[in-house]
């Protein structure tokens, strides 16, 4: 497999390896001399950085999104122009930093869409990382190189950022584990922002242990909900509705062991007004989010965006200067009764999104009918501010599909905890 390109300029392809799954990397004083990047999930496979002390992550190595500041280098948020306008950074974003000082290696920049602003993981100037887990099928995003970056096996674990599903979109696809944790839980300083109110930093494992570990790492507060189990889980009836029979069916089999590591489960409506209205309010506030953050960027520099990306940014363009409060009311109203209904020791579980990665190459409209799905799914943390964990399951013919739990406000750790405990 290999990068498919869309051969627009910027830096493409520093290099690429073809090297056998267990032959990712050679050893020299037990620093890794090469990165695999066969499936393309690698914006700058050259990049490294050393630990900066020692800690639990001792031995580790991470990969980080292009839109995350390591010193030295220069992010590209996946668009050559903003490469092109943009210096390096002078210091380490605060997340990155964190971990490093707990003995993790970085190595590599990923992948994302343009500005952040997709699902897909299709990008129009550097190409589509290929998904390890569903040959031909698109990874998601936008955090699309950090999840092909753990499904390959390149890293030990990969950062990323969410807002409006692009840590739990990608991971579902590709078959892994990832956490998006409570608004503002984790700092985003030094992280190329996109809609601030919904932006999150996350992270994605191939293990559940080791996305906990990490979580200890970044998680500021909390622990004392360690290792507190979940004692009511709810099933969110139209979220289930959402995901084709055959998945539904199989995420259920899965949903069965989580039950078992709770105390009692129930079934339940969340969105009387519909999913739809919901994704409908959060698009809103975060478009006219995005043009506020970028708008200015933008209109000065007049950059090249991909059809899908430019439509989405035109559309965004559009909200500025209208109310918007009934909106912000809607959500207030939706974050207030979520987090009352979850309290401390309640979860929710839907399916991440509605089936496995579409394959690649669909046209523009199938793939914003596969959005839509997903983002009625991934609003419901978004608007809410709440933490999510996308567990992998086997769906139909074996392509991976995700189990979402999501946790009470602030109850990060215990989530990851628990899931620790009873996933297997």
């Amino acid at each position: 497999m290999e990068l498919q390109s869309g051969g627009k300029g910027g830096r493409e392809k520093a290099l690429v390896l073809w090297l056998p799954i267990d032959e990712r990397a050679r050893s020299k004083g037990g620093v890794r001399m090469v990165l695999d990047n066969r499936y393309g999930a690698f914006m700058a496979p050259e990049l490294q950085v050393s630990p900066l002390g020692a800690g639990p992550l001792d031995g580790l190595d991470f990969a980080v999104k292009d839109v995350f500041a390591v010193a030295g280098h220069s992010s590209s948020a996946g668009n050559p122009d903003w490469l092109r306008t943009h210096t390096a950074s002078t210091d380490h974003a605060a997340a990155v930093r964190r971990l490093l000082l707990s003995g993790a290696s970085l190595r590599g920049a990923t992948h994302t869409d343009e500005l952040m602003y997709s699902l897909g993981g299709e990008n129009f100037h550097y190409g589509t990382p290929a998904n390890p887990k569903a040959s031909g099928r698109i990874p998601g995003g936008s955090s699309s190189g950090s999840a092909v970056a753990v499904a390959s096996g390149s890293v030990d674990f990969a950062m990323g950022t969410d807002t409006g599903g692009s840590i739990r979109v990608p991971s579902s696809y590709c078959g892994i584990y990832g956490f998006r944790p409570t608004h503002g839980a984790v700092e985003m300083e030094g992280v190329i922002p996109l809609s601030p109110s919904f932006d999150t930093v996350g992270w994605m494992a191939d293990q559940a242990e080791l996305l906990y570990r990490v979580g200890k790492v970044l998680l500021q507060g909390g622990s004392e909900a360690v290792n507190k189990p979940m004692e009511q889980i709810y099933i969110a009836t139209d979220g289930w509705a959402l995901a084709g029979k055959d998945n539904a069916a199989c995420l259920s089999d899965a949903l069965r062991g989580l039950q078992q590591g709770a105390s009692r489960s129930a079934q339940i409506e969340i969105a009387p007004e519909g999913l739809k209205s919901w994704m409908n309010i959060f698009r809103e506030l975060q478009g006219e989010e995005i043009w506020s953050t970028h708008g200015e960027w933008i209109e000065r520099e007049q950059p090249c965006f991909g059809p899908d990306i430019a439509a989405r940014l035109a559309w965004a363009s559009s909200l500025q200067g209208k109310n918007h409060s009934r909106a912000q009311m809607f959500r207030e109203e939706i974050r207030s009764r979520l987090r009352l209904l979850l309290g401390e020791a309640g979860c929710m579980v839907i399916p991440t999104v509605p089936g496995p990665a579409p394959l690649r190459g669909g046209d523009l409209r199938q793939l914003e009918i596969n959005r839509s799905g997903a983002m009625m799914l991934c609003c419901i943390a978004g608007l809410a501010g709440l933490p999510q964990i996308t567990l992998p399951v086997a769906g139909d013919n074996g392509l991976p599909i995700g189990l979402s739990v999501i946790g009470g406000y602030g109850q990060d750790l215990r989530l990851l905890s628990w899931i620790n405990e009873v996933w297997e």
